[in-house]
Formats: structure tokens, C-alpha cells, sequence
């Protein structure tokens, strides 16, 4: 067994907030709610909580103050890992004895909210310098592309589906049956926003956006904060609520930006995955269930190249039809909707829907057999993370 830093540390407890479309409620409450529930899940009371780490509206400084508390581990920004960093980081303190209990949430608001960075591990403030490097690199190549009119994620991502089609053979058709199984896995949600049943035809009718996504390609906007609560393995007898372990995380160095890796259209998961390989034994057969970035439905389709889940430029037939990603298939994929139909919490869904499926209460939409391995990713483009996650 390959010795890594992160299996020093479990995912003790999980924490959402309400979850919903503009609801005006303010950031830092969301944040409490899914904090506090994640705090209580692990059995924990606030004061034993000596740790944050956060991508997201409310500062670790405002968190800290309304838990009553003072961190000695603080971890925040956008590095290897992108929006996934906050966790690693929290995985890694804990690990190494830095912290005992590290809370990690991600909120997200529709209306004005932001990434703010964080500063670095101990509260040092120098993760604020290496965010920003980060943030010069992934933006390297915006001007040409605001030149020629491509205003954002969904026509930057769109020119790699386009490229990936015009490779493979890759279809509408194929992307749709993604949002289809999404949305079905979404109706037996509660929390999910969208829920209604959509069929391929109201998938290929939907309003185009950006060639080739149209509406439901794209990620839904939302209002909710996700936490969790980060431990070290010994605390693990002491959990109220089976742990989730850590078995390998993967980062990618900010490189190529956009359109300029000699392998386009691939992108930096490839990278990711490959980090994250490197550091277990476990193969990509022995992955129970997926919970894979879909902020627009081809960045799943890279993900499940990526991470070997099917060959090169075999995603499209991979998924076609549904049949293997469905909840009794052979790949269970984004169990609790995605954020194409359950909504955008930017990476930290797919990992408490994982932590849910691993630890068996997922209700309606639990995948049957108990899963043992979970796989989450969070990216896509020129940064992204991904970690292997088991019961």
C-alpha cells in the first residue's frame, strides 16, 4: 500500500444548508447552517472546531467570530487542487497534526457573490500571493479569446466539445442522455431545485447558448453553502455516523490556460488524475459510484476520460442512452442530480453527495450493494482536483 500524507485524515461529518433560487438569505447564515450541521454530524460541538478552510461569500474571519472560536490552521484559495483546494488543504493540516477538527464550506449566493480569496495554511496570509499567480495563469489567454468575442466558461469549454466532436464523433445526442440521467437522479432529491422529468427532445429544443451547449448543458445557478468537517483517522471509532476516508487526492498546476495545451482538447484533469493514481493502489475498476464536475455537461465527459473511466474520446458512447450511468448501472454518475439539475455549489456537492452514497443514506436515490469507492472531481480547463474517497 502506497503511504500518502491525506489518509492521516476522515471526513467525519457533512453539513447543507437550504438550497434554493434567489432566495436574498444572507451568506454568512447559509454558512452557519451547513457549518453547524457538519459539526454536529461528527459528533462535535463548535469550540472543538480549530480549523477552516473556505472558497466562498463568507470570510474564515466572520465564520470564526460567529462560531465563537480561533482557528490555528486557516486554508483558503485556488491552487493545485482548484475550488477543491480548501479541502486538501484542510486534509493535509489535519494529517499532519495541525489542526484536530477542520471545518471546510463552500457558499455560494446568485446575486453579487464572489470568490474571495482566503490567505494561506496557519494563517499566514501567503496562500493570497499564490492564489492570485494561479488566477494570472488560467486568464493568460483571455484577450485573444475576448477578441474574437468568447465571453466565457461556456464558450471557452464549448470550442473543446466542439473539438472533441469533431475527433470522436461525439453527439448532442450523447451529451444529452448526461443532463437526461441527471435530471432523474435529481427528482428523487428533495434539496434538488429542479426536479421535473426532461426528456432528449426537451434537451435538443432547449435554447441554444453557445455551439454546441444549449440551456441544459449548462450548470444552475443557486443560493446554499455545503460543509464538511475534516478529522484525523484515530478520531474515527468516536464518529456517530460511519467516516468517509481519505484514500488519494490529485491537483494540476495552472498550465496551458485555455486553448493552449499541445493536447487540446484535453484538459488539466488529465493531470489531476494522474496525481491521483499515482498515490493509491486502487484502479479505476474499482470505483463504485461517481460524483463528477458538470458545470457544463463535456466536462464530465473529460472527467470520465480522464480518470480512466472509459478510453479516449470514449465518453459519448460511454454514456449513451444512460443505461450504465443510471443508479442501478454499471457507473452510477452524479447520484444527487449534478449541478445541471440540482445546482451549482462548485465541486462540493459531488463531494457530500460521495460522503452520502459512501456512508448508505441516500434515500430513494442510494445506489443499491453499498458502495465502497467513491471518485470526485471539481474543474476542468486549465485548473482541477479530484480525490478518492472510501467507506
Amino acid at each position: 500500500m502506497i503511504d500518502v500524507v491525506e489518509r492521516g485524515a476522515i471526513i467525519s461529518g457533512i453539513g447543507i444548508s437550504r438550497i434554493g433560487r434567489r432566495t436574498g438569505t444572507p451568506h454568512l447564515d447559509l454558512t452557519l447552517e451547513a457549518g453547524r450541521a457538519a459539526i454536529a454530524d461528527a459528533g462535535l460541538a463548535d469550540s472543538d472546531i480549530d480549523g477552516i478552510a473556505t472558497m466562498g461569500d463568507t470570510p474564515v474571519a466572520d465564520t470564526a467570530k460567529a462560531l465563537g472560536i480561533e482557528p490555528v490552521f486557516t486554508g483558503g484559495g485556488m491552487t493545485t487542487g482548484g475550488l477543491l483546494s480548501p479541502v486538501m488543504s484542510a486534509f493535509l493540516a489535519v494529517a499532519e497534526g495541525r489542526a484536530r477538527h477542520a471545518l471546510v464550506y463552500r457558499t455560494v449566493q446568485m446575486m453579487g457573490g464572489e470568490v474571495i480569496p482566503q490567505g494561506g495554511g496557519d494563517g499566514d496570509g501567503g496562500g493570497r500571493n499564490e492564489e492570485m499567480d494561479t488566477l494570472s495563469r488560467i486568464m493568460s489567454d483571455i484577450e485573444p479569446l475576448l477578441a474574437v468575442h468568447a465571453y466565457s466558461a461556456v464558450n471557452w469549454v464549448g470550442m473543446h466539445c466542439q473539438r472533441h466532436m469533431h475527433l470522436y464523433g461525439t453527439t448532442k445526442e450523447q451529451l444529452g442522455a448526461l443532463a437526461v440521467n441527471s435530471r432523474r437522479n435529481a427528482a428523487l432529491n428533495p434539496l434538488a431545485v429542479y426536479r421535473d422529468p426532461i426528456t432528449l427532445d426537451d434537451y435538443l429544443n432547449a435554447r441554444p447558448i453557445s455551439s454546441p451547449f444549449g440551456l441544459l448543458d449548462c450548470d444552475v445557478p443557486i443560493d446554499g453553502s455545503i460543509a464538511v468537517v475534516v478529522s484525523p483517522a484515530a478520531y474515527a471509532p468516536d464518529c456517530p455516523k460511519p467516516p468517509v476516508r481519505v484514500q488519494a487526492i490529485g491537483g494540476a498546476p495552472p498550465s496551458g490556460s485555455w486553448t493552449q495545451r499541445p493536447d487540446y482538447p484535453k484538459m488539466s484533469s488529465v493531470d489531476a488524475a494522474a496525481e491521483m493514481w499515482g498515490r493509491t493502489d486502487l484502479k479505476p475498476g474499482d470505483i463504485d459510484v461517481a460524483e463528477l464536475y458538470d458545470g457544463f455537461t463535456f466536462l464530465t465527459f473529460a472527467w470520465l476520460e480522464a480518470l480512466g473511466l472509459c478510453g479516449d474520446g470514449e465518453a459519448g458512447p460511454f454514456v449513451e442512452g444512460g443505461r450504465r450511468i443510471a443508479l442501478d448501472g454499471d457507473l452510477p454518475l452524479n447520484t444527487y442530480g449534478g449541478q445541471l439539475s440540482a445546482g451549482r455549489m462548485h465541486g462540493y456537492w459531488v463531494l457530500h453527495e460521495a460522503c452520502v452514497q459512501l456512508r448508505g443514506e441516500g434515500g430513494e436515490r442510494q445506489v443499491a450493494g453499498q458502495p465502497e469507492v467513491a471518485v470526485v472531481s471539481n474543474g476542468g480547463g486549465p485548473i482541477a482536483g479530484c480525490m478518492l474517497l472510501t467507506r
